[in-house]
Formats: structure tokens, sequence, C-alpha cells
């Protein structure tokens, strides 16, 4: 996938449709909660989040038209290449975008943007699987 700004039409990025920064901060940050919970999803993240956090959040920032942070920071998303020393099967990705979907559907994101948002992690997530169950 390529990291460019995401708009639906003539509309303003998504990125200034949530709100900004603080919208990406806290769905990641409801993401993470649900990552901690789960023994699926846990063992493939460093014990401290912290990192991990903030580079999710810069990179869903930029995705969805918020300033090039990421890229500043981090370079090239290069999805396909920093998911490769994983193995993301069936389990693995439902777990993933399970997570991610409970984070969208306890925003504050309209149900326009949630839609968005959830086409983007349903793709991301069939398209990052690189492992049969």
């Amino acid at each position: 996938m390529i990291a460019t700004p995401l708009t639906s039409g003539p509309q303003s990025p998504l990125f200034d449709r949530v709100g900004g920064m603080d919208f990406f901060t806290k769905l990641v940050e409801d993401f993470y909660g649900e990552v901690e919970r789960s023994p699926v999803l846990r063992v493939m993240y460093p014990e401290d989040l912290a990192e991990a956090k903030a580079h999710l959040a810069l990179f869903l920032a930029q995705y969805f038209g918020g300033p090039a942070d990421y890229q500043a920071v981090r370079g090239h998303p290069r999805l396909r290449m920093r998911h490769s020393p994983y193995v993301i099967d069936v389990t693995a990705r439902d777990a993933w975008l399970s997570a991610m979907l409970h984070a969208v559907a306890v925003s504050t994101a309209g149900a326009a943007e949630r839609g968005e948002l959830v086409s983007y992690f349903d793709a991301s997530a069939h398209s990052l699987q690189n492992a049969e169950s």
C-alpha cells in the first residue's frame, strides 16, 4: 500500500474530518489495548509498546491525509517488508483485524469515516497475510 493522503472525492482528507492527530493517537491506544489482551497478537510485539504505538499513529495519520511525519522519521512505509519477519496467518490476520475494528467501533469517527477506515484496515490485513493457518 502506498502512503498517500486518502480523500473521498472533493472532501477534505479523513485526517481533518476526524479531528487530526488526536483521533489517530486514541485509535492506536484503543487498538493496542486489544493487542495487550490478545494471546495471538501480544507475542508479536515488543514488551514496551511505546515505539510501536508512535509509529502506527504517525503512519495512519499520514496515510489518511495528515502530515508526512511518519515518512520523515521512518522513511517509506514498506509495509510488507516491515511485517515479513512475522508469521501472519489467518488467525493472526483475523486477530489483528478484530482489534483494529474494535478501535474503530469505539472511536468518535462518523459513519462515513468509519467505513473508510474499515475498508482500509480490511484490505491491509488481508494484504499482509504471509502464511496459511
